[in-house]
């Protein structure tokens, strides 16, 4: 109680003021910036994770139904209908895809088929990527594409107007060398419609109708996938179990992190690489706090020696200099986590700071505020402040009491 009385004097009492004050303050200030610089990273990354799940989330379904074997299933093979009524299960839909190229004008490109039924639109909600047309893949008895804005500009599309693709598929079975053009099949259809996502995808997906894309890679009655959309609130884990309890063995059933595991993994290691290195600035800013006090001790040499006098140990000294560095990394501390949540909050509800750069993604930086990383950075720094304070004080300490 006595040491934490003194060390507040020593560091707020108004008549206390010395180059050893002003040194504390800019302590303050240098524990704070990195502390503020920590949280806001982490809101960063936290931003960009929710960004790509979202551009992910138009094209990969919460829960996605494939053969273990093989590339596509019958139909029949499948009770879709035992699907459907399972607890969680909001809506799914049959596809099919496979690789084609793609040719236009003279220009080729190659892409992903993905052949939908007319449930696909109650599992993706396209309508609001589609920025030309329409995203209807079929009208009628009329098939349409549904491409992404650079596969168009890639293809020499600038208009709906003059927008027919020739897509070749290769041919299953035997392979002619003499005709060459044999062994692919070939499909003419109309550009219907125009999305815009993130660049990988839309020079990745086109869409189709499942009718086109059975007769284009000549697999009637098959698909490659079932898409499922889950109801909200429901469990993936436990929805997951029970469509691949009802699919059986010969079915493996993913969520969508599954499906790129591998990729948010790598997104992971980033987010706490960028912490782990953002730490060690903070270490390096905290050495202030060490010169701080290791001047505050020489400058309080006679308050030390009075103390003794007055029947202090050597404990009592180290604890009150030990609290006075304490005092200063926490209000730095302190400050920088709330300058930190406070601009993060900013910039994810207002979006202040815009991407220098036109985006159809986002206008701003993408941030999303976490509680776990304001206690993750808390700690940490906690840890830091106390072992600088302590290690700074009993070396002090001792050299000033021989």
């Amino acid at each position: 109680m006595l040491s934490r009385y003194i060390a507040r004097r020593y560091f707020f009492s108004p008549r206390s003021r010395s180059v050893v004050n002003l040194i504390s303050g800019l302590s303050v200030a240098a524990v704070a910036i990195p502390v503020a610089a920590m949280v806001i990273l982490l809101s960063v990354f936290n931003g960009f994770e929710t960004l790509v799940k979202s551009m992910y989330s138009a094209f990969d379904a919460e829960l996605t139904l494939t053969p273990r074997r093989g590339q596509t299933f019958s139909v029949t093979d499948l009770d879709t209908a035992a699907l459907r009524r399972i607890p969680g299960v909001g809506a799914l839909s049959l596809t099919l895809e496979q690789s084609v190229l793609l040719e236009h004008g003279g220009r080729q490109a190659t892409a992903t088929l993905r052949g939908v039924d007319d449930s696909y639109g109650e599992v993706f909600d396209l309508s609001d990527a589609v920025v030309t047309g329409q995203w209807r893949v079929r009208l009628g008895d009329l098939e349409r594409l549904v491409i992404g804005q650079s596969m168009a500009w890639m293809l020499g599309i600038r208009s709906l107007a003059d927008a027919d693709v020739t897509m070749y598929a290769v041919r299953r079975g035997s392979f002619s060398t003499l005709l060459p053009m044999d062994n692919y099949t070939r499909r003419t259809e109309p550009v219907g419609g125009v999305y815009v996502l993130d660049l990988d995808t839309e020079r990745t997906y086109v869409l189709t109708s499942l009718r086109l894309a059975q007769s284009l890679f000549e697999t009637p009655d098959r698909v490659s996938a079932v898409q499922i959309r889950l109801i909200p609130g429901a469990s993936p884990e436990r929805t997951r179990e029970a469509v691949a309890a009802s699919a059986g063995d010969g079915f493996q059933v993913r969520t969508r992190d599954e499906l790129r595991a591998s990729f948010y993994r790598i997104m992971t290691y980033e987010k706490w690489g960028i912490f782990f290195i953002a730490l060690l600035v903070l270490v390096v800013a905290s050495f202030s706090v060490v010169g701080a006090l290791s001047m505050l001790i020489v400058e309080k040499r006679g308050d030390v020696e009075t103390l003794r006098a007055l029947g202090a140990d050597t404990d009592l000294i180290r604890s009150i200099f030990r609290t006075e560095g304490l005092l200063i990394c926490g209000l730095g501390g302190v400050i920088g986590l709330v300058v930190g949540v406070t601009l993060s909050l900013l910039q994810q509800h207002l979006g202040l700071i815009e991407i220098p750069a036109e985006s159809f993604l986002t206008k701003s930086y993408p941030v999303e505020f976490r509680l776990t990383d304001l206690v993750v950075v808390a700690a940490a720094f906690a840890v830091v402040a106390a072992l600088l304070a302590n290690v700074t004080v009993r070396s002090m300490i001792r050299k000033t009491t021989r």
